[in-house]
């Protein structure tokens, strides 16, 4: 890819780069600045992570064609790398099957970890005492 041909996408903090639940047709990878990865959890956005610069997010999507896990947002001022589903697949479709089949699997791994992090976070919501 040139330089010249590549998407960039400027945030700011509040920005919503993606929605949780949404379909996933572009990654990004962070040149600069902070982005914050937001689930809901017992209805309230509450920030799982935070991915700074060379950090990638959204790729979960364009690998497994699921829907999007989390939230991102931003977190600071900065820019970011656009990756679409077409040149992403292009890039994986010149992996090595074993390779392939190999992020697929981490996918699902790491979906079905997030989801099980989210049940205990609520457990959790619900065993500590409000002050």
């Amino acid at each position: 890819m040139a330089e010249e041909s590549l998407e960039k996408l400027p945030f700011k903090p509040g920005d919503i780069i993606f929605r949780e639940g949404d379909k996933g047709y572009r990654a990004y990878i962070i040149l600069e600045g902070d982005v914050d990865i937001v689930k809901e959890v017992d209805h309230k956005p509450t920030v799982v992570a935070s991915v700074g610069k060379g950090g990638i997010i959204g790729e979960m999507a364009l690998i497994d064609d699921s829907p999007r896990m989390a939230s991102a947002r931003g977190a600071s001022d900065g820019m970011a790398i656009v990756v679409t589903a077409d040149k992403f697949n292009a890039k994986l479709e010149k992996a090595d099957p074993f390779v392939r089949g190999l992020l697929k699997i981490l996918a699902d791994h790491s979906r079905r970890l997030s989801k099980e992090n989210v049940s205990l976070q609520s457990k959790l919501n619900i065993l500590t005492p409000k002050t």
